[in-house]
Order: structure tokens, then sequence, then C-alpha cells
């Protein structure tokens, strides 16, 4: 296979582009920087996509999310407010245990995808979407009830996540005194004065773990990492790694219309609280959803299938668009995302996506479209 191209859209001017901590030390390393989320971000290094796609399947890789937000919320009214808010129950969550959960709107689509973990009895720490930091604060504000801080705290961390099989190898070159936490738990620590955060959760569908640590210390961290074996990888890989495990992003697959339900992510749904849009989502529960978020993948060679690239049934009806699309690195095919009638996202229906007017025989799959072995 080819290195793969990798397309983003972008809205914004160049004047609205932010810098990560780490901007410098890509630039160093040789890598493409692309307009991303509102950032300047690392598209792919030297070594390209596919090498930095199977670092992460098969050893270790790091990527700089430091553009992803960091909001602390604390209070005597924390978790019941939280609960009304987001979709998963925070209640389940014990002392340095994280969960992920959805900022659902009033009519029940998605303002944000985002982890939550609970750092002490009545404080918590929510990771956002980069794109979203000042939506969902000010979603966040407008709603605040009870005795409840909030506090944006996105623009003092550097952040970075290290995923792959030899990820506690590399954690353990750089911290030899320390394990990682156990999956889905927060580990907080103090290391020369900083205030660090290690979150054991991940995009990539392996093992790994989340790193945030404060703004000025970021690149000599990254470079502690690269240096204990974690090889730098862009967006290019992250992408090509979650789409192989259906995880989806938003603002692609993601949206303010389309409800989790329909997203297929209703196990992150606690339908017996109160939060915001509940009585859509219950009401779309016991009725079923007219459209889900499937999973579609080519059967032959074909061009390599992108966001928007509309999708037809066998017989030419044309049902919606890829909401995310790829040329899976590890699958080899080509592969997708796309909202469609419940009668056309069963498993095993034939489809066909259009790339530039030519039509390519695809089918709906079960996620996600990798599975180890």
């Amino acid at each position: 296979m080819q290195d793969m191209r990798y397309k983003i859209r972008v809205n914004m001017s160049n004047d609205s582009i932010k810098s990560t901590p780490l901007e410098t030390k890509h630039i160093e390393l040789g890598a493409k920087m692309v307009p991303f989320a509102g950032w300047n971000m690392p598209v792919q290094y030297p070594t390209g996509i596919l090498a930095e796609h199977k670092a992460v399947r098969e050893t270790c890789g790091i990527f700089d999310i430091s553009h992803m937000g960091q909001f602390f919320i604390s209070g005597k009214d924390a978790a019941s407010w939280l609960n009304s808010m987001l979709t998963n129950n925070i209640a389940k969550l014990d002392v340095n245990q994280g969960q992920y959960t959805i900022m659902p709107n009033d009519q029940g689509g998605i303002i944000d995808d985002l982890i939550i973990y609970r750092n002490g009895e009545e404080s918590f720490l929510a990771v956002v979407n980069a794109s979203k930091i000042d939506e969902d604060y000010a979603w966040l504000s407008a709603h605040l009830k009870g005795e409840v801080s909030l506090d944006n705290q996105s623009d003092q961390f550097a952040g970075m996540a290290v995923q792959g099989p030899n990820c506690q190898v590399v954690f353990a070159k750089v911290f030899p005194d320390l394990s990682l936490p156990v999956r889905n738990s927060l580990m907080s620590l103090s290391c020369n004065g900083q205030q660090i955060y290690v979150c054991r959760t991940g995009y990539t569908g392996e093992d790994g773990f989340e790193f945030f640590c404060p703004a000025n210390h970021g690149i000599e961290w990254f470079s502690a990492f690269i240096g204990a074996g974690a090889l730098p990888c862009g967006l290019g890989a992250r992408d090509s790694l979650r789409l192989e495990m259906c995880f989806p992003l938003n603002g692609n697959d993601l949206d303010p219309v389309h409800t989790p339900i329909e997203a297929g992510l209703g196990f992150f749904c606690a339908l017996d609280t109160d939060f915001t849009g509940v009585e859509i989502m219950r009401q779309q529960k016991a009725d079923g959803p007219k459209v889900r978020l499937a999973a579609i993948e080519y059967t032959d060679k074909g061009a390599p299938p992108r966001a928007h690239y509309p999708v037809f049934s066998k017989d030419g009806q044309e049902l919606g668009c890829l909401t995310s699309g790829v040329l899976s690195p590890s699958l080899k095919k080509g592969i997708g995302l796309a909202y469609l009638p419940v009668e056309f996202a069963k498993a095993g229906t034939e489809l066909q996506i259009e790339v530039r007017g030519k039509k390519f025989p695809a089918v709906v799959v079960k996620k996600p479209f990798y599975k180890k072995g």
C-alpha cells in the first residue's frame, strides 16, 4: 500500500489557528503541520501514516492531544449537576475512576462526547474535544445550578496520548517507580513541583494512557516518552486507528442533530436518570430509532472513501453520505461510517459508495471493523 493522503476540512482563517505547547518539537521532528479544530497540528511525520499506524497496533506511538480541553468541576452539588448535563451516571464513579459520556442538547442531539474522571469525592476532571472547548464551557456555564464551581484550565496543560501494546514498558522507563493506573482510571502525581494527571483510556483500540502536564513542561515529557520508545504519530494515523475501531469523531460522526441512540452509543446513556434531552432518547429507545450510524466496508478494491461521499442502496437509491471514511491500513480496504435508515443499517446489507461519479460495492458490517487476531 502507498501512504495515504489525509484531508481535513478547514473553516477558519489562519489568524484563528492556535499552537499547542509541543509545536516547536513537531517542527523539529519534521512533521507536516495542518490546521485542525482550530489548532496547528501534525498530520504525519517523515515516517509516514502507515508506519505510525503500525507502530500503535504493534509497539507504541505518541500523539499530541494538547488541543483537548480540561474542565475542573467541584462543589457539593457537582455530581448531581453533572448527572443533569451528561448522559452517563456519575454516581457509578469511585474516586479516580473515569467514564465515557455525552453532553446532549435540549433535543437530545450531541454537543460533545468526553471523558470525565472523579478526582475527589466532590471534584471532577472533564477532558473535552478541542473544537468544543468554548461551546462546552458556555453551555455548562449557562446551566450551572447549586453549589458548583466550573473552571476551564485548558490553556494550562500540555497533553499527549501514548498508545500501543508496549505503552507500559514506555511508561516504566520514564517512571521506573510507578505503575500505570488500571483501565478507565486516573492517577494524580506531583513531580518536580508539577501537577500531572495520567489517565488510562485511549482512542485507538490499543492499550494506552493520556498524560497531562503543565504546558511549559510539555516538550520535555513528550521527548522523554519518545526516548523511551514511543514513535511520534500524527492525525492521519489517529484517524485511521479510531475508525478501524468505529470510535466516533465529534463533528463528523456525532452532531447536534443525531442522538446517542442513533449513533449507537445508548450503552453510555443512563436513561433512568434525568439529564437534558433524556425524554427524547427514552422515546427513541422504546420506538426504535429511524436511522443508525452503520459501519460500511468495501467488498472489492476502490478509491479511498471519505466523509461526505454519497451512499446508495444496491439498486441505486441514495440513502445518505459517509460521516467518516479511510483506506484501512490494517484491513487494506475502504471503510466508513454513515447514518442510514434502519432497514439498510443491518449487517450484510449490500450498498454502493460513490467516489467522484463512480460507484464501488460495499456492505454493512458489525462494529468494529478491526478485531485483534
